[in-house]
């Protein structure tokens, strides 16, 4: 966060501290002025007080509102640089570019959000308010000021750091618990009708609701801090009230501030529980932040003829995920890759993408390695299997291929894909409005609508109905107008392709052997 944004949020701490001291004022003064009103004064001595009353009331709305606004903005223009850090640090070539983590790290920037509004400027605000309560309560007696200090501190340090504590212990505890939730539910769901034909349904049910108990109980537990911070509240002004030495009228008002400025500080219980989740969601967006940031080339697209020499992949204390492959990728061929789960298909292609870097080898387009290029997304894209719908409409989504796209285009895309869902229609987060089979259509939209010079497909219709699946590759294989590179588990989508590179434990089986089905002699 830069100075500036720090003196912001300075600002809204101060705004915000304002609210609560003039709501604290507000509420000390009305009992003052009740109390002193019963020893019937003459009404000039009454005169102040009652102004007072009405500026710090009109003053506690105007401040929260101002506090608000000056919060949010700081928060917002901070959270939006954060996020155009954070996916820069997503751009091919690095390893925090899958659609799942992408996902995961949006959620880590809104904890942050969370972190800073109901967190740290709350316990800002707090602490100016907690400070302002004291010297107030010093006025009627330093044993009062001493006793609302401590009070203050348990309240606002104490027992939040216990909650941190018993939320860490009991999210710890409530794993394997929760582990063994999941598990029997399963087990009552999928095996229903055996366990009532053994009858032992109730059995089953029976240890499914003593995990159930184990883990309420567990929540329990970390609930206590909570409830023992309106005790210290109900005593530290009940020790207030018996320690000031002031006019009873002014010792009312001291009370009733005391208790005020709890109001401020127990809040603090309640967010303490999310700490641990807002350290784990720093921690990972600080490791994508600290990535090197990948020098970007300079040089840009040429015809487009990609090649692999011996390319391989290795990960540490890992099998080789690729090893000696070889393949010449000229403008216009299409080549088709078979192979079972795990056998490197998907890594090959994140080699072509620039999204994975090979460790062995040699990697091309137009004989210069990818690290020279600005920009492959001009050349080669296409669709992913893990490609990341974002939350928004359909049309967004697609316009992110071509960002000028008219939407009789965006419409041929869909209709070239399958898709016919109206363009206005919300994706929701992760796509998940739509159904598998929409989404993964709306993807391969997507990678229609692109037309890049290099098509990559990773079993775009797996999981659809095998003719709709079918007739859809083949209109999508029509449209392509430059090289096609298609990943499938089935042979048959590759009638007319120019090479087939059969994939198993990572290297390319030879032409002999590709014929014949994986791990048979």
């Amino acid at each position: 966060m830069s100075t500036k944004d720090f003196l912001r949020l300075l600002r809204a701490a101060l705004l915000g501290a304002g609210a609560e001291l003039a709501a604290l004022a507000l509420l000390a003064t009305a009992a003052w002025l009740l109390l002193r009103a019963a020893e019937r004064p003459p009404l000039g001595a009454l005169t102040l007080a009652i102004v007072a009353v009405r500026t710090l009331a009109l003053l506690r709305g105007g401040l929260r509102y101002a506090e608000r606004l000056a919060g949010h903005e700081v928060v917002l223009r901070w959270l939006g640089e954060l996020r155009a850090r954070v996916y820069q640090a997503l751009v091919p070539g690095s390893q925090y570019s899958g659609g799942d983590l992408v996902t995961r790290l949006v959620s880590d920037v809104d904890a942050l959000q969370d972190a800073i509004l109901r967190w740290l400027l709350p316990a800002g605000v707090a602490g100016i308010v907690g400070v302002a309560a004291v010297a107030l309560a010093a006025t009627a007696s330093m044993q009062a000021a001493v006793a609302l200090c401590g009070g203050l501190v348990v309240a606002g340090v104490l027992l939040p750091w216990l909650v941190v504590r018993s939320t860490m212990r009991a999210a710890r505890e409530a794993a394997p618990q929760r582990a063994e939730l999941a598990e029997r539910a399963v087990e009552l769901v999928t095996g229903h009708r055996e366990l009532v034909a053994a009858g032992a349904l109730d059995e089953h049910l029976g240890r499914a609701a003593a995990v159930v108990d184990d883990i309420a109980e567990s929540e329990r537990t970390s609930a206590l801090p909570g409830a023992a911070g309106v005790l210290v509240q109900l005593g530290t002004a009940v020790a207030v009230a018996l320690l000031s030495h002031a006019s009873v009228p002014w010792t009312a008002a001291v009370t009733l501030a005391a208790m005020t400025a709890f109001e401020v500080v127990l809040p603090l219980i309640g967010s303490a529980r999310r700490v641990p989740e807002i350290r784990a969601s720093a921690r990972r967006v600080r490791a994508v932040l600290d990535e090197p940031v990948a020098v970007t080339g300079t040089r840009g697209p040429g015809k487009g003829h990609f090649r692999l020499e011996n390319a391989g992949v290795r990960y540490p204390g890992r099998a080789p995920a690729l090893r000696d492959v070889d393949l010449d990728l000229p403008p216009g061929k299409r080549v088709g890759v078979l192979g079972p789960s795990g056998a490197g298909k998907t890594t090959l292609l994140r080699l072509l993408l620039g999204s994975e870097t090979a460790t062995d080898g040699r990697v091309t387009l137009d004989g210069h390695p990818l690290t020279e290029y600005a920009d492959l997304s001009v050349v080669i894209s296409g669709a992913e299997a893990d490609a990341h719908v974002f939350h928004t409409t359909v049309r967004e989504n697609l316009l992110l291929a071509k960002p000028q796209a008219a939407d009789e285009e965006l419409r041929a895309a869909c209709e070239i894909a399958g898709f016919d869902l109206d363009l206005d229609r919300d994706t929701g987060p992760d796509g998940e409005a739509l159904s598998g089979g929409q989404r993964q259509r709306l993807v391969l939209a997507r990678a229609v609508l692109a037309q890049p010079r290099v098509l990559v497909l990773d079993e775009p219709v797996e999981g659809l109905d095998p003719a709709h699946g079918d007739a859809v590759l083949k209109r999508v294989l029509a449209a392509a107008t430059g090289s096609v590179v298609l990943v499938t588990h089935r042979p048959e989508h590759l009638d007319g392709f120019d090479e087939v590179l059969t994939l198993e434990d990572g290297r390319a089986l030879p032409a002999s052997a590709a014929g014949r089905p994986p791990g048979r002699p």
